[in-house]
């Protein structure tokens, strides 16, 4: 799947979701929706090229301690939320998160994939999450022009989840919401290359390495976690927006008239 990547170099995996197809053969518009991941350290030059690029909402899904330690950058005109998908603090992968779990890392080359198998599955379950996902749909709703980001760390997990429901809300065909979630793979080729190096440098064994490549890693069996878990604890996918998103038809209607192109 070809990634509408945006032309800028110091935010990572940033992506235009406009001109994917949706409800009807109807194309997401363009300069709506972008997904990111962290936005901390982008350029002036950056910043300035999101501002052009019609920037009105950054809604950032990172716990609070991500949001402090590295903040959003203020941009005039921009709005940003908080709004974080989990209620645990952190970030998989992160200095904490790596100190807690460095004895399995270190021992099991799959600890990371289980760990990450059960934070998808907690996102669908956990009401803090549900609500999260809730909240951004209202956010879009209420959006009726310029452009909306929403971001994590990495622009893959978090986001990615996200994504998986805004992106069927707008018809988007089921395959194409996971190519598109995949693609953060070939997008993070090179940021997971020196990740890896500066952890070879720093004497880590190769278990642990491994670990670190699945926390950097879109996977076909993550995504289809979402799913598999909405089916057994909800019956199928349009149950679970409608029962536990209160995705209205108003909703739906509303965001597809706002997002797709006439």
């Amino acid at each position: 799947m070809h990634s509408n990547l945006l032309p800028i170099r110091t935010a990572i995996n940033p992506r235009e979701l406009g001109g994917l197809t949706g409800f009807n053969n109807h194309k997401l518009q363009m300069h709506r929706l972008l997904r990111t991941g962290d936005l901390s350290k982008m350029s002036p030059e950056d910043t300035q090229f999101l501002k052009n690029y019609g920037i009105v909402k950054i809604i950032d899904l990172r716990s609070k301690s991500e949001s402090i330690s590295h903040p959003d950058p203020q941009i005039d005109g921009v709005q940003n939320i908080s709004l974080p998908l989990s209620s645990e603090e952190g970030t998989l992968g992160g200095e904490s998160n790596l100190t807690q779990e460095a004895k399995s890392y270190n021992e099991n080359p799959h600890a990371a994939f289980k760990m990450m198998c059960d934070h998808y599955r907690d996102h669908v379950i956990a009401a803090h999450d549900q609500e999260t996902v809730r909240q951004v749909l209202k956010i879009l709703s209420e959006t009726d022009e310029g452009a909306v980001i929403f971001h994590c760390t990495e622009g893959k997990d978090r986001t990615g989840f996200v994504a998986l429901f805004v992106l069927y809300i707008l018809g988007v065909d089921l395959e194409l919401i996971r190519q598109d979630y995949l693609a953060s793979n070939e997008i993070l080729t090179e940021y997971r290359a020196v990740r890896d190096k500066k952890f070879q440098e720093a004497g880590k064994s190769l278990t642990f390495r491994a670990n670190m490549r699945i926390l950097s890693s879109a996977s076909d069996s993550l995504f289809d976690t979402i799913l598999l878990t909405i089916e057994k604890e909800y019956g199928d996918l349009e149950t679970y927006l409608r029962d536990v998103l209160n995705v209205t038809p108003e909703l739906e209607n509303k965001l597809r008239e706002l997002y797709l192109k006439k």
